[in-house]
């Protein structure tokens, strides 16, 4: 793989088989780590060397932003080399794409560098919400126009940050990234608070190079920014590999093993879910990579209770709930997720396409403001279609259906390539190890 793509595939449908997963499967480098290790490279004058980055189109509009801001990356491979130092303007609008971590975290950035830049984005995340990162950047000192709360949006930074003390008003780690990404970049100390326990990655990379911080699950305090930019090897993604924890699950005669995934607390709900539920999931050689926990994941085939999930594990299973409710069909009773409603402002609605999928399958999923009940059972399909609306997510949760109710089809194979684009081969491989 090499520089994520910015082209996007035609699109054509794809039909996944259902069928046993089998053999060592490799997922690509953690997505959410590599549009932080990126932004913050940047705030080094000397060269940071990041290996194994994802290689999704979601990285590509990072690598746009940063390089329109003056940054320089050099790829080899899913590997690249960043420098980033004497930071200017951004002469046209940034193109954010599809990704929200993109237009959320630059904007720290920007406000921190105090750079001005006019972000915008595709149809799909330009309905998403921008203004719960513009309020908190302003009280910081950032000028920034939204589109009624959404882009395009114009910021300026600042010179002479205001507030540095700041409350979360609902749990966010983009939010809480943005504003540690204008601490690092204004050198200025910054306090947030009201956090949750949503995902540590910033937090985690800063102190592995060497920032003066400290940070439990409600609170992080920054003092002073990074002092040395080793090499980072970014963990294999969690996201990835919850498709195939889940479909290994479900499916009789699975039995995987999932090499250099990270395991980061923060993002591990799925786990605590499943097993929960009876999964057969046991993690070897846990470690520590550029301050993160990676290990091995083993998982063979288990039958599966239905279970409540709390607003906690939801925080840390966020990107995981389309698959865990994929797993919720195929248990026994019923499984109640609450705590969801980010949900419903991702590239999707994902509540709702949730209910799209199961309804496929013949589950019943009864959606709710912030959550889900899913009825689960016997899943079986025969042949659907599924909309995935552009949303990689669903695409890839639909293979997870498939490999044990029967065959789908997805309408846009193309929207798996922003988070995995050698997911499709990845998946038959695993298959026809079995």
């Amino acid at each position: 793989m090499h520089q994520p793509q910015l082209e996007k595939p035609v699109k054509l449908g794809l039909i996944f088989a259902p069928g046993a997963l089998g053999g060592t499967v490799r997922v690509p480098g953690d997505k959410s780590i590599s549009h932080r290790a990126l932004m913050l490279a940047a705030s080094s004058s000397r060269a940071v060397p990041i290996r194994n980055l994802n290689p999704g189109r979601d990285l590509a509009a990072t690598c746009n932003a940063l390089r329109a801001l003056g940054a320089t990356i050099q790829w080899n491979g899913d590997d690249a080399t960043v420098t980033g130092g004497n930071l200017r303007d951004a002469g046209d609008t940034i193109d954010c794409m599809n990704s929200g971590s993109t237009a959320r975290m630059i904007s720290g950035l920007c406000a921190g560098a105090n750079l001005r830049a006019r972000l915008d984005g595709d149809a799909s995340l330009r309905r998403r919400p921008m203004e719960p990162v513009a309020a908190q950047l302003r009280a910081f000192g950032a000028r920034i126009e939204t589109t009624d709360g959404r882009l395009p949006a114009q910021i300026e930074g600042t010179a002479e940050p205001q507030t540095r003390s700041f409350i979360l008003l609902s749990p966010s780690a983009q939010v809480k990234t943005a504003l540690l990404l204008a601490g690092v970049f204004s050198r200025a100390s910054i306090t947030v608070t009201g956090d949750k326990g949503s995902r540590d990655h910033t937090e985690r990379l800063l102190r592995y190079w060497g920032a003066a911080i400290t940070f439990d699950r409600g609170r992080v305090v920054l003092e002073s920014p990074p002092l040395s930019y080793a090499p980072v090897h970014i963990a294999g993604d969690f996201s990835a590999a919850a498709f195939f924890i889940v479909a290994a699950t479900v499916t009789p005669g699975s039995a995987i093993r999932i090499e250099g995934a990270g395991v980061n607390p923060s993002r591990t709900g799925l786990l605590d879910a499943l097993k929960e539920m009876g999964a057969h999931i046991r993690l070897e050689n846990e470690r520590e990579e550029s301050g993160e926990r990676v290990a091995e994941i083993i998982v063979e085939h288990a039958p599966l209770r239905g279970v409540n999930v709390g607003e906690q594990t939801a925080l840390r299973a966020i990107d995981e709930i389309p698959v865990l409710a994929v797993a919720a069909a195929f248990a026994s009773g019923e499984t109640h997720i609450t705590g969801a409603g980010d949900l419903r402002n991702k590239e999707s609605d994902r509540i709702a396409a949730i209910a799209r999928l199961l309804a496929a399958a013949g589950i019943e999923a009864g959606a709710s403001e912030d959550g889900l009940t899913i009825r689960g059972g016997a899943p079986r399909t025969q042949g659907a279609v599924i909309e995935t609306q552009g949303d990689h997510r669903t695409a890839m949760a639909a293979a997870a259906l498939a490999s044990g109710a029967g065959a789908l089809e997805i309408d846009d194979p193309a929207s798996i390539a922003v988070s995995f684009p050698g997911f499709i081969e990845t998946w038959q491989a695993a298959q026809a190890a079995a």
